[in-house]
């Protein structure tokens, strides 16, 4: 059995795998990657968000060609299926594997496809590899697993009518009704994708309303807008059992509704891929939901050896896991660029998409903070009006006595962008951090970025009426 050493391994390629073979190589160090798939990329690529954004955005082209009059000179509207729209789908998954690749072989990083445990704190055996067995040793390890979808053990999931999100694209038919149970951001970016192809969902909710953790205003517009589209919301709802056969899957809820569909979808909970990896033998314990514990440093509790992404919870973002990923190598490697990530916008890639940063009216209110708000409405913006895409708004809350940027909230095409130049200007200190920033500033016109100075003026207007 081979034996290699490296300065540091890396299990995992996900986006923290990533960010963490990258930083530590760039610096000089030897590095290994452990990949349990058959491809680079992990669970991001192949499974999670590429694969779902590109679906999401096949989607929204579908829904803009059929409701578009202009496009009723070409032809009438038109039904996609579902493997079509996946089609395009794979390909994005094909170039993005292709381009991770590729950072691997030009920064010298050795990659093994198999599957890590550990054998000590510095030493890990890699199984199923294309020789066999391989002994990896290194100084420090850094655990970048992931997570998959927690599957409940009272329901079938080999069934043909029965997925979970990671299983759902492998559907090869477009079903007419869909239940979906679980309504976080998962669940309710699957519940406008379907929506957008005309399947008829069911989206059930624990709570009492949608992603609670948003401000209300954008939870309540989220609400409308796949309503709008048919989704029926059921909040307040817990499932009793799953039953499926050749004709349909029957949900049966704990309120006692019984619920038909062609197809289920579960998307309520995740489970950190720290099972089979022999942390037994390095003292650690995952918790429930099979995570590890790590400090602001993301070190674990076994000197040596990191965690990072979704391995370790919050956020379970992409985004987060690259920093984090970078992050924690380069704590190992003594770097003065360390940062812990706590600021994190929200991106949620719904039909239209969301993004935030910072308080909420409701935690702003709790906190009992003088805040005010302004608000610039998409439908009166002129670059809005010549895409179509006239739905949403851009919501800043400031301190109504320092103007200080408190929160920025959007909901609408692009919200996921636009919400990057208020991070810029959030991140700034004294005067450059208040809504004088907008006020003084000249924006391109027509752009969607003009929102920011329509919210400035409109949350001083605010002010000055009162």
């Amino acid at each position: 059995m081979a034996v290699y050493d490296y300065d540091v391994i890396v299990i995992g390629s996900g986006p923290a795998g990533e960010g963490a073979a990258m930083n530590s190589v760039k610096k000089g160090r030897r590095v290994a990657v452990i990949e349990e798939q058959d491809l680079v990329g992990g669970n991001c690529t192949h499974k999670g968000t590429i694969p779902s954004k590109a679906l999401r955005h096949s989607v929204k082209q579908i829904i803009e060609f059929n409701t578009n009059p202009m496009f009723r000179d070409i032809g009438e509207p038109r039904w996609f299926s579902f493997p079509i729209v996946l089609n395009r789908a794979e390909k994005v998954i094909a170039n993005q594997v292709m381009l991770r690749t590729n950072f691997y072989a030009r920064n010298r990083v050795d990659v093994f496809f198999g599957r890590a445990e550990f054998a000590d704190k510095n030493t890990i055996i890699v199984r199923g590899t294309a020789n066999g067995e391989e002994t990896l040793r290194a100084r420090n390890v850094v655990i970048a697993t992931g997570s998959r979808p927690y599957c409940p053990p009272d329901i079938d999931f080999e069934h043909p009518r029965i997925y979970n999100s990671d299983t759902i694209l492998k559907l090869s038919h477009t079903p007419r009704t869909m239940v979906i149970y679980g309504a976080g951001v998962i669940g309710c970016e699957y519940a406008s994708i379907f929506a957008g192809l005309g399947v008829k969902v069911d989206l059930i909710d624990q709570r009492d309303r949608l992603l609670s953790f948003l401000d209300g205003e954008i939870s309540d517009a989220l609400s409308y807008h796949l309503r709008n589209n048919a989704v029926k919301i059921r909040h307040n709802e817990e499932y009793a059992s799953v039953v499926a056969d050749q004709g349909g899957v029957i949900m049966t809820l704990k309120s006692g509704k019984r619920i038909h569909a062609d197809a289920f979808l579960w998307c309520n909970g995740r489970t950190g891929n720290t099972d089979g990896l022999g942390l037994e033998k390095i003292g650690l314990v995952a918790n429930g939901r099979g995570q590890l514990e790590v400090d602001d440093h993301y070190r674990t509790g076994c000197e040596g050896i990191y965690a990072a992404g979704d391995v370790v919870g919050w956020p379970s973002l992409a985004s987060a896991a690259l920093d984090q990923g970078r992050a924690a190598a380069g704590d190992l490697l003594n770097c003065e660029d360390f940062r812990y990530i706590n600021e994190v916008p929200t991106g949620i890639y719904t039909l239209p998409e969301i993004s935030s940063l910072g308080k909420t009216e409701e935690e702003l209110t709790a906190e009992c903070v003088p805040y005010e708000v302004g608000q610039a409405f998409f439908k009166d913006t002129a670059r809005a009006q010549i895409s179509g895409q006239t739905v949403g708004m851009l919501k800043l809350l400031f301190n109504r006595d320092t103007l200080e940027i408190l929160g920025i909230h959007c909901f609408g095409d692009h919200a996921s962008e636009i919400v990057h130049i208020g991070q810029a200007i959030m991140a700034q200190k004294g005067e450059a951090n208040t809504l004088k920033y907008f006020i003084n500033t000249t924006f391109n016109y027509p752009t969607m970025a003009e929102a920011y100075r329509v919210a400035a003026i409109s949350g001083l207007n605010r002010i000055s009426n009162i």
